[in-house]
Parts: C-alpha cells; sequence; structure tokens
C-alpha cells in the first residue's frame, strides 16, 4: 500500500473512521472500573511511601558477596520488616537496608548484623548510617503537594484562556483520572513511592496535558465554523474525526517515549539491582504514559463532546446535520437505483424501437422475458386464391 493510501492517511482525510464519540459509555465504564479498583487500592493498601517521606534509617556497604537474603533474615530478627536490595555504582556492589526509625541500641545492632553478614565482622564502621527524620519527609510530601496543585491550576487557566472551559474541565477531569489509576496501581502492586515517583508523577501529568492538548487543537480546527458555514456536521462528529486525524500521531509519541523508559526501567531493575532512582522514575513513567495515552484519547473528548452538546445551539445543529445526512443518503440511494434505460439497454441491445416501446428512461420494473407474439397483419389471406392448394 502507498504513503498516501496508507492507513494513517485514509484516518486523516476521514475516509475510514473508529466512532471514538459514539461509545464513550463504553469507555466510561471502563475508566469507572479501574477509579472503583484504585480508590480501593489506596484505602485498603495505601501507598508505600519511602524513608524520605516517613524517616527511617539507611544502612549502606559495600560488599561483593554479601547476601541480601541473609542479611533481610538477621536484621528483621532487630527491627520489622526491612528494605534490603543491592545496587551497582561505579565504585563496585552495595547492599542498602532501610529501616524504621530506630533506637540507639536497635542501630547498634543492625549495624553490627549487616557488618558480619558482609564478612567485615571487626569493621562495624564499614556500614554506613544515614538518618531521615520524619519532620524532613513530612515536608517533603507537602512540597509535592503543593506543586501539584500549582500544576494543576495554571494547567486549567492556560486551557481556558488558550481555548474555553470546558476544554480546561474536560482535561482536569483527565488529568485526575490518570493520577488515581496510577497511585491505584502503586498501591496494588505495592510499588515504593519515593521524590523519584513524585517527579514522574509530575512529568507524566505533563505528558497526558500534552497528548489532551494535541487532540482539542484539532477539535478547535475541525468545529471552527459549526452552526455558520458547517451544518452538516455535528459537534459529536467533528471531534470524532479530531481523534482519528490525531490517532496515529498519539499512538507514536507514546511509543516513541516508551522506549527510553523501557530502557530506564531496564537500567533501574537490572544494571542496579532494583529499588533505585531510576527503577522508581521508570515505573511512574510507563505506568502514567500508558494511562495517559488512554484518557486523551477516550477520556478527555468525549467528555468535552458531552459539555458541548448540551449548548442549545450545538442540539439545533445536530438536528440539522442529521437531516442533512439523511437527505444526502437517501439522494445516494436513488442514484443508486437502475433505470429502465439500463435495463432494458442490456435485454434489447441493437433493438432501439423495442427499446423505447419498452418505456426508456423511467425507473426499472421487472420486464416480461420469453418469446414475443408477432402482431396479426389486417390483409392476411387477400388476394389468394380460394379453393385448395395443388
Amino acid at each position: 500500500m502507498s504513503a498516501h493510501n496508507s492507513w494513517g492517511n485514509r484516518l486523516y482525510r476521514g475516509e475510514v473512521a473508529y466512532d471514538f464519540i459514539g461509545k464513550q459509555k463504553r469507555w466510561y465504564t471502563i475508566s469507572g472500573a479501574l477509579l472503583l479498583i484504585s480508590v480501593v487500592s489506596l484505602v485498603v493498601f495505601g501507598l508505600n511511601f519511602t524513608l524520605d517521606f516517613r524517616g527511617g534509617s539507611q544502612f549502606d556497604i559495600k560488599s561483593s558477596t554479601a547476601s541480601t537474603q541473609t542479611i533481610t533474615d538477621h536484621v528483621g530478627a532487630i527491627v520489622k520488616d526491612p528494605q534490603v536490595y543491592s545496587s551497582s555504582s561505579a565504585d563496585g556492589r552495595h547492599v542498602i537496608v532501610k529501616t524504621t526509625p530506630l533506637s540507639s541500641d536497635q542501630l547498634a545492632k543492625v549495624r553490627e548484623a549487616i557488618a558480619t553478614d558482609a564478612g567485615q565482622k571487626d569493621k562495624p564502621d564499614a556500614v554506613t548510617v544515614q538518618l531521615v527524620s520524619g519532620s524532613w519527609g513530612h515536608e517533603i510530601t507537602q512540597k509535592a503537594i503543593e506543586g501539584l496543585i500549582v500544576f494543576v491550576a495554571l494547567v486549567m487557566l492556560y486551557l481556558a484562556v488558550f481555548y474555553e472551559w470546558k476544554m480546561a474541565l474536560s482535561g482536569i477531569v483527565a488529568l485526575i483520572h490518570d493520577l488515581v489509576i496510577t497511585a491505584g496501581i502503586y498501591a496494588l502492586i505495592g510499588f515504593e513511592v519515593s521524590p523519584a515517583t513524585v517527579i514522574g508523577f509530575l512529568t507524566i501529568l505533563g505528558y497526558s496535558l500534552y497528548d489532551t492538548v494535541v487532540v482539542f487543537d484539532k477539535v478547535r480546527e475541525n468545529t471552527k465554523g459549526l452552526g455558520t458555514t458547517k451544518t452538516d456536521q455535528s459537534y459529536t462528529q467533528a471531534a470524532n474525526l479530531a481523534v482519528n486525524q490525531t490517532l496515529i500521531r498519539s499512538l507514536n509519541t507514546s511509543l516513541i517515549a516508551l522506549i527510553p523508559v523501557a530502557s530506564l526501567l531496564f537500567a533501574g531493575t537490572v544494571v542496579s539491582g532494583g529499588a533505585g532512582v531510576l527503577q522508581d522514575l521508570a515505573l511512574a513513567l510507563l505506568v502514567g504514559i500508558a494511562v495517559g495515552t488512554y484518557s486523551s484519547i477516550f477520556i478527555a473528548t468525549p467528555i468535552l463532546a458531552d459539555l458541548k452538546e448540551r449548548e442549545p445551539e450545538m442540539r439545533t445543529l445536530k438536528r440539522k446535520a442529521s437531516g442533512s445526512q439523511a437527505k444526502a443518503a437517501a439522494r445516494a440511494e436513488r442514484n443508486a437505483v437502475p433505470t429502465q434505460d439500463d435495463r432494458l439497454g442490456a435485454e434489447y441491445p441493437g433493438d432501439p424501437e423495442d427499446f423505447e416501446a419498452a418505456g426508456a428512461g423511467e425507473p426499472a420494473r421487472d420486464v416480461p422475458r420469453g418469446p414475443r407474439n408477432q402482431p396479426v397483419r389486417g390483409d392476411r389471406g387477400r388476394n389468394r386464391p380460394s379453393g385448395k392448394r395443388r
């Protein structure tokens, strides 16, 4: 297939299309189920915050042979639910242990246990300790929430000024949809929420907004002149055309963005041993980009179309467009019916008199077929001698 006739070009020209807007109830049902699961996960399981948010102690030792499972068992006998993982860096392999806030006695015991398991029993100082206070974690949380509120406010202002308030409301609903589902996935699976995760959340909100604005810009272009110069198309139809026209662009942009994100996730999981900053950032981006792409196509634009169709002018336009399309369909159907000329031209080739006698130019009707009876001449038998023939 040539590039001119490719599927993407046919979508853009409107030769083929999928009714995204017309099936909005289906998308609302899917999103409603995802939101319900996310909210239940957040209430039941909650988010698994790192030490940067809840405070605690972090132990770090350089060792190429220490077993994370052995350290988990020994430290777990001292403090409840320690987090133990390994991480690779330029100077070698490190084992990192994170715990809740500890007393001075517990701190010394954990440090000694880690050094013993790492083969450095007589060198407890080889284990570096970092203490994170709960107040500092609370401040990090507060700053993250403030940044999110400011971001949402600026987004609403931008959309309301450069587009319209209905687009602003639709975009914000899509952003909240993305944020809740992403947070619900983190709670359901048990991913850790770190400062890098918060950065990832803000990034995916910006990415989702970008994708939504691209679709809205095409919607505004397609709906320009509706009700004045354009009366053969409703707002919903123009918006659906915009979604189809930007569909390939949205999918290609998402796939291209997922390539470096997958690289980050691979580097954070395999190379660095997991539970690092790269993994936290990549997980948030991976989940958010997928959810943001979905919302820009299936949530933001259908909500916008529903809001616009409530306007009296758009309801009137929808009725006019339906009438115009019904007339066009009837006209096309009439043009597609074969005329008597077409039918008889095939049945009486080379016989113009018979063609005209059969009713040329009239609508097609069933024409009797079979032998044709010849007319009887009035002078039949005249001037023939009487009697028997010899």
